[in-house]
């Protein structure tokens, strides 16, 4: 049920064993990956139910009814599209043929990421017409815009070190805003000296 003009998307995995964070996995093994996984998507719950804006969220695999994301909070979809870029391009597009006016796509693994991050990135869309997060790994926590740009979602090598650049390069003379740096979790390095995950890392230490 829409009940607002502005529409964030979740982009997540479905949190299964061998299927998800498998960079991390490499040197932490499977286990211990999905149990991150897991505590940062209650991360991402935590920090987006309240939010006032429309919900939706994006399962790679199936959609699950029973899960942590609440059906009565979260409206539920699965990605749809060949790469990421076909994925994402295919949720603006569906939100905008909605008539959302600002909608903004963020994963479901930003542990740097609050709720007040997120305000802010709708509230600049107020005055800019598209509005990116920059990921330390070179390329991007969150995407944000209030008109359509195809280009921004086609010819990147994702899940590489280019990806923000050349989206930039898509945006030259468009009036675009940028959040403050962040760093996501993708390897071992990114997370081996924050003290929330500790408890998951504790069987390296003891080898």
């Amino acid at each position: 049920m829409k009940s607002s003009t502005d529409l964030l998307l979740i982009f997540t995995r479905n949190p299964e064993l061998g299927k998800c964070k498998t960079r991390l996995a490499a040197k932490v093994g499977d286990r211990a990956a999905l149990n991150i996984y897991k505590f940062l998507l209650q991360h991402t719950v935590n920090i987006t139910e309240h939010l006032t804006m429309d919900k939706s969220v994006y399962y790679s695999e199936e959609i699950w009814k029973n899960d942590i994301w609440k059906n009565d909070v979260y409206q539920k979809k699965l990605q749809n599209g060949s790469n990421l870029g076909e994925r994402m391009m295919n949720a603006f597009v569906d939100g905008f043929e909605h008539e959302y006016q600002k909608i903004v796509v963020i994963g479901s693994d930003m542990y740097d990421l609050s709720k007040v991050d997120l305000e802010e990135a709708f509230s600049k869309l107020d005055h800019h017409d598209f509005i990116l997060g920059p990921a330390e790994d070179g390329g991007y926590y969150l995407l944000g815009m209030k008109k359509l740009k195809a280009a921004i979602f086609q010819n990147k090598d994702w899940g590489t070190s280019t990806v923000l650049k050349t989206t930039l390069n898509d945006l030259t003379n468009r009036d675009y805003g940028l959040l403050p740096l962040k760093n996501d979790v993708d390897h071992y390095e990114d997370i081996q000296h924050l003290e929330a995950f500790q408890p998951f890392l504790k069987h390296l230490k003891n080898d």
